[in-house]
């Protein structure tokens, strides 16, 4: 998805993620269970309608460009993936969320609408948030 504001406007949105609420309404709410900025081995509780509350660790961080989060157990993962990069003036945001191992698949199959829906809350939430910003910052 394309989105009318520079990368660094939008890494801010997506990274601030306990505003998360306040733009999705996939998001119930995220809570940093450890402290600081985001990390790689950060844990983040995050509470979504229609889902169980999960714990997601963060298992890979390129600052400025991409995040990635993960959750589950024996027979299942998610993991989804956030990532921005420059496109001409704006930047081009993909959100992904993959299900692993034999319950993993299996969850994926039986939520795969759900998934969509809530990728798509959180993809035209990001844009609106981000190019609002961008226009009440100096450039």
């Amino acid at each position: 998805m394309r989105i009318e504001a520079p990368p660094p406007v939008v890494w801010q949105v997506m990274t601030e993620v306990e505003a998360w609420p306040e733009w999705t309404a996939s998001v119930r709410s995220i809570v940093r269970l450890d402290p600081g900025p985001l990390h790689v081995g950060q844990r983040l509780r995050i509470s979504q309608p229609r889902l169980p509350t999960t714990v997601w660790r963060l298992t890979e961080l390129s600052e400025k460009s991409e995040f990635v989060w993960t959750a589950g157990g024996p027979g299942a993962r998610t993991t989804a993936r956030h990532r921005v990069e420059p496109d001409g003036t704006g930047s081009r945001v993909t959100l992904t969320l993959t299900q692993r191992g034999p319950l993993g698949v299996l969850v994926g199959k039986l939520t795969n609408g759900l998934t969509r829906r809530y990728l798509e809350m959180e993809s035209g939430g990001l844009k609106k948030r981000s190019e609002e910003r961008a226009a009440r910052e100096p450039g």
